[in-house]
């Protein structure tokens, strides 16, 4: 029975940390903070909560590949010069833009934004996953 309510418990925290890092607006913590609090095994809130939150996050990424340049031009009135500049500038960033997409508010924007520009798939899913995973291991540290 214990066994079953972890199992759920811990679906639960992936959904609800894959949904908060989609464009919906809520967040995890609350979730994550009250499993640990009932005693769940921090370790693995920690994994699964990064896991299903950067799943979220990368949803974002490719939702932002989606679109397409001329767009940008066409609704935006944004030269392709300019787009070309920032597209560059951004791709030399992307790491730390995706560390940063744990990030409240901003977080869901800078993953469409890496999407957009098509950055790197391997270094932002690995730099996405680092930035949550060390936001979640700050929520844990009075638990662990």
């Amino acid at each position: 029975m214990v066994e079953d309510i972890s199992l759920y418990s811990l679906c639960l925290l992936f959904a609800n940390s894959f949904l908060a890092a989609t464009i919906l607006p809520f967040g995890s913590e609350a979730t994550f903070i009250g499993l640990l609090s009932l005693g769940l095994n921090p370790w693995l809130c920690l994994w699964t909560a990064s896991i299903g939150n950067t799943l979220g996050g990368m949803t974002n990424y490719f939702i932002g590949r989606l679109g397409k340049i001329e767009w940008a031009h066409k609704y935006l009135h944004i030269s392709a010069d300019t787009l070309t500049r920032y597209q560059h500038k951004l791709r030399h960033q992307s790491a730390w833009i995706a560390f940063f997409c744990f990030m409240p508010i901003i977080g869901d924007p800078l993953a469409l934004a890496l999407g957009f520009i098509r950055a790197n798939l391997l270094i932002t899913v690995s730099a996405m996953f680092l930035g949550k995973f060390v936001r979640y291991l700050a929520l844990s540290m009075p638990f662990i």
